[in-house]
């Protein structure tokens, strides 16, 4: 019975990192729409993360600092990692190269957070499945992610950036899995907020904010902003940090492969951009590749 009640819970954790996934996939549409308006990246990462800090701080107000000073400096590289370094490292990069390069390189991140997993903690073995799932998931996202209108351009500065933006998440995962097992979940994603808040004005010094408030009332723009800082970010973010202490770091991380594959699902209904038959081999490369990793030898 008890084997039963686990074993279903865990498939339901399984259910909840692919809705999370599907969720951050379409982000990437929600803030293209964003930029048309005039927003510049870190405007919609310093509204999004500001709308989610002061829903989270509404619910779960209590506790302001953690245990001790080293906590607290996770926490804060945690805000970084999770947020203000990967943002504007991956935006920067778009800027200089391809967004396709961005989008296969930074899907590395799961790959990159096995890799730093396994050298800090010594208990966890790769296995064939862990390895052979996660190599077929990437070949699966290169498809995707190029779908079937292949273009090579090295950028040195624009993929770097992008490959410091997958190590940043990977560093994040990693940070997430040490926090969880010493404070809740709500009080661990309300920290990387504030962090994350704070760790991006700095950029406004280089940037100056440019956007023009009253256009924040235009339907495509608010409703936007609500999808990015309520659902992708205050209960995806929470859910997400739940999720990695549930299934573990390495077999949660692994459902990012499928991100691009829900943004390109959203772009061909949202957008109306093209699904070939290349980026279908891809699906089923990703899926195929998500499941072999998942499993447990």
């Amino acid at each position: 019975m008890n084997t039963n009640t686990n074993t279903n819970k865990n498939y339901i954790y399984h259910l909840i990192a692919i809705l999370v996934v599907g969720v951050w996939g379409l982000t990437f549409i929600s803030t293209k729409i964003l930029i048309g308006h005039g927003l510049s990246p870190q405007e919609i990462f310093l509204l999004r993360f500001s709308i989610a800090y002061l829903g989270i701080w509404i619910l779960f107000p209590r506790r302001l600092f953690a245990d001790s000073w080293r906590d607290e400096f996770w926490l804060f590289l945690g805000g970084i990692t999770g947020g203000s370094f990967y943002f504007l490292t991956e935006n920067m990069a778009l800027e200089i190269t391809l967004a396709t390069n961005v989008s296969f390189i930074v899907s590395t991140a799961p790959l990159l957070t096995t890799i730093l997993s396994l050298m800090v903690y010594k208990k966890e073995k790769a296995s064939r499945s862990l390895i052979g799932g996660s190599l077929l998931a990437l070949v699966g996202v290169a498809l995707v992610v190029y779908n079937g209108s292949f273009v090579l351009k090295i950028s040195p500065l624009g993929d770097f950036l992008t490959l410091l933006a997958a190590l940043s998440w990977a560093f994040y995962s990693l940070i997430m899995k040490e926090m969880s097992g010493r404070y809740g979940t709500f009080f661990i994603t309300r920290k990387i907020f504030f962090y994350g808040i704070l760790t991006i004005l700095p950029a406004f010094a280089v940037h100056p904010w440019h956007f023009d408030m009253h256009q924040i009332l235009q339907p495509a723009v608010w409703v936007n902003l609500l999808f990015l800082g309520v659902l992708a970010s205050l209960i995806c973010f929470a859910v997400w940090n739940l999720v990695l202490k549930q299934l573990g770091t390495v077999r949660a991380s692994n459902y990012i492969y499928l991100n691009p594959l829900f943004t390109l699902i959203g772009s061909a209904f949202l957008l109306g951009e093209r699904l070939t038959a290349v980026a279908a081999v891809g699906a089923v490369c990703i899926l195929g590749g998500v499941y072999l990793a998942g499993k447990r030898r």
